[in-house]
């Protein structure tokens, strides 16, 4: 027996780049998850992240705004409806409001119509040629029209809708829709 246990053992050939040896399986989550503590410290921190660019970063109302009455007028030939809308805006942002663009939208049974606001330099001719509107005239509401923060205004608005006046009446909708330059568009429903 002595004789054989002086034979040398054979020696492990050296690994090779491709058959390395594996000590240790990473097959469970200890060895390949990384500590659960830091993960929910970093996914927390993230939500907090998220949540506070998206609470400065959401749209704020910049006006707000009512129709205070309506009036309308029906054509000669029965054709068309002149509508005069008195509206209040209250700018109620840090910064000033400037009325770019001014629109009215009807719907009624028979569809939905659009019309942008007349421009005031014919208010005496549209005032002559529907006499019943005259009779409410007020300083309107102009585009270009600078609201001061925490300021008001108030205005007619007058547009024309292709419906008779009977059909004005039963009315679904009237809104008056305000265009800013550097806010969304400011929508003015009429309370029915």
């Amino acid at each position: 027996m002595p004789e054989e246990a002086a034979k040398p053992r054979p020696s492990k050939p050296a690994p090779d780049a491709g058959h390395v040896p594996i000590t240790e399986e990473m097959d469970s989550a200890k060895r390949t998850l990384p500590p659960a503590l830091p993960v929910l410290i970093v996914v927390a921190v993230l939500a907090v992240i998220v949540a506070v660019v998206n609470h400065s970063m959401r749209t704020k109302p910049g006006a707000s705004g009512a129709i205070t009455s309506v009036y309308a007028a029906e054509s000669a030939d029965k054709s068309s409806t002149m509508v005069l809308i008195d509206v209040h805006v209250g700018n109620i942002a840090n910064k000033p409001m400037w009325v770019r663009e001014i629109k009215a939208q009807l719907k009624t049974e028979q569809g939905e119509w659009s019309d942008d606001a007349a421009s005031p330099v014919d208010f005496p001719r549209y005032f002559q040629a529907f006499p019943g509107l005259a009779a409410h005239e007020s300083p309107p509401l102009k585009p270009e029209t600078k609201i001061a923060p925490g300021g008001q205004a108030e205005g007619m608005v007058l547009v024309a809708f292709p419906v008779n006046k009977d059909a004005f009446d039963k009315r679904q909708s009237l809104t008056v829709t305000l265009e800013s330059y550097d806010r969304q568009p400011m929508v003015i429903a009429e309370k029915q």
